[in-house]
């Protein structure tokens, strides 16, 4: 077999689909709610609680909930795309597999290389945010912790290491290693808390509401001190690019495929379900948020609560920051889940050791992945700050939507006649809908977000040509 064709190589749909009954590395439990639940784990998070507020400061002012419609297009555009895929193919591994499936493995093992390191951040970003809440919520109540314990270096004078972001990692490693079902409702039921907290906002925000602080709207473009442009429609634009990774999350639930009860029924509903409900949240707080209190006051590290302070109901800010604290967890399930679970998956397929791909004896869990990513996540939410993690993410996300959507029109054009329990509507225009503002959001990111990803995906290519080309499953035809 030459070279190229190698690289090429890729599993049947057929073949896939054929391998759903006979798989048994983990316990088919969660049900389509638990799914659902997931996937809002995973998108309502540290973007209604902090970015919405620090991006409205910094770029976009009251615009931000333009910011999230214009990131949300992409993102229900790729979620069409990913509710087919998951109904047709519905096998752990997410864009990984379809990638696998459709374009070959050299691409297939990039994706997945890169949704590993990006799944991994965005963990890490959580948990810095989680942090911030976690110290306002201390601190309303008297307790402060050391000042080297507080943050990164470069976030405060004094400040070493983010000693609760780094904890919180590895405490949800921990629940992710025993039994999924476990996880999946208490995941469940702090997603429950978490929604609830976003319609006290609502609830109470709506009240106190000045349309004099939706004025202007869109704030006239300035340079900064530091020589970096801020606001106008550049500005919004730039916003979206970061609150981008706040509107997907909806993926990490197709990581369950294998622990789904009726995956080719329950994923695409789970999918949709999930952004739809999440999206709706995310325009109704922004909307909120900056109209109790006027955009430049929001550049902090918990400024949902911090708005509702400086209103005086400290009681609110309290019970947000509470919630903040306990809902945030769930952010964290959802991404370490579906990185260990994309980990186990090219494991499984040689891409990766094999050490990695053996299921908990117990718990039927991919326990060792997850240990790697809590210590892995651990450090890097200790050692860095929110806004330096925060320019790294997306890019690797993005990619993948591009493939997948990409992926979605060339299946239908190759198989046709192959039975999809969803159709993504309009194809092609859909997906190539997805795949312009993916692209479109891929040249707002920063360079370094651009520098790591390259370095990210050399190491991969390394990797691969060091070790998966020949060990990889399909290779021997296994």
């Amino acid at each position: 077999m030459s070279l190229i064709a190698r690289l090429l190589r890729h599993k049947s749909v057929e073949q896939l689909q054929a391998e759903i009954g006979s798989r048994h590395d983990f316990r088919r439990v969660l049900g389509v709610w638990q799914l659902t639940a997931i996937g809002i784990g995973g998108i309502i998070g540290v973007g209604v609680f902090v970015l919405a507020g620090q991006q409205a400061a910094l770029n976009a002012g009251p615009a931000v909930a333009l910011s999230f419609i214009i990131a949300g297009i992409a993102s229900a555009a790729a979620a069409l795309c990913y509710a087919e895929f998951a109904g047709l193919i519905p096998v752990t591994g997410s864009a990984y597999t379809y990638s696998y499936a459709t374009l070959g493995e050299l691409i297939a093992w990039l994706i997945g290389w890169d949704l590993l390191l990006e799944y991994a951040l965005i963990v890490a970003v959580v948990a810095i945010g989680w942090s911030g809440y976690v110290q306002a919520f201390l601190s309303s109540i008297g307790i402060t912790l050391p000042v080297w314990a507080q943050g990164a270096i470069g976030t405060g004078e004094g400040r070493v290491f983010n000693v609760i972001a780094a904890a919180i990692t590895l405490a949800v490693a921990a629940l992710l290693i025993f039994r999924t079902e476990w996880g999946a409702r208490f995941n469940t039921f702090v997603v429950a808390v978490k929604v609830a907290a976003v319609l006290l906002v609502l609830g109470v925000g709506v009240f106190y509401v000045n349309p004099a602080n939706w004025h202007p709207f869109i704030p006239e473009r300035v340079i900064g001190a530091d020589g970096v442009a801020h606001f106008g429609y550049q500005g919004v634009v730039t916003a979206a690019a970061v609150v981008f990774f706040a509107v997907f999350g909806y993926d990490t639930l197709t990581t369950a495929a294998e622990e789904s009860k009726n995956p080719q029924r329950d994923l695409p509903r789970a999918v949709l379900l999930s952004l739809g409900i999440s999206m709706a949240m995310y325009l109704a707080v922004s909307m909120v948020l900056t109209g109790i209190a006027h955009y430049s006051t929001l550049h902090t590290d918990a400024p949902v609560a911090d708005a509702f302070k400086g209103l005086g109901l400290h009681w609110v800010a309290a019970t947000i920051s509470a919630a903040a604290v306990f809902g945030l967890i769930s952010v964290l399930f959802a991404f370490m889940l579906g990185a260990a679970r994309i980990w186990f998956a090219l494991s499984r397929d040689g891409l990766l050791p094999g050490w990695f791909a053996k299921p908990h004896p117990r718990y039927g869990t991919p326990h060792r992945p997850t240990l790697a990513l809590g210590v892995f996540t651990a450090v890097v939410a200790g050692l860095f700050p929110l806004d330096e993690v925060a320019k790294l993410v997306n890019i690797g996300v993005l990619s993948a939507f591009i493939v997948i959507c990409a992926s979605v029109i060339l299946l239908r054009i190759r198989k046709p006649q192959l039975q999809r329990a969803f159709r993504t509507p309009w194809v092609p225009f859909v997906p190539l809908l997805g795949i312009l503002f993916s692209i479109w959001l891929l040249t707002e990111l920063a360079a370094v977000t651009w520098l790591v990803f390259l370095v990210w995906v050399c190491l991969g290519l390394i990797v691969y040509f060091g070790y998966g080309l020949r060990h990889s499953k399909l290779a021997d035809g296994t």
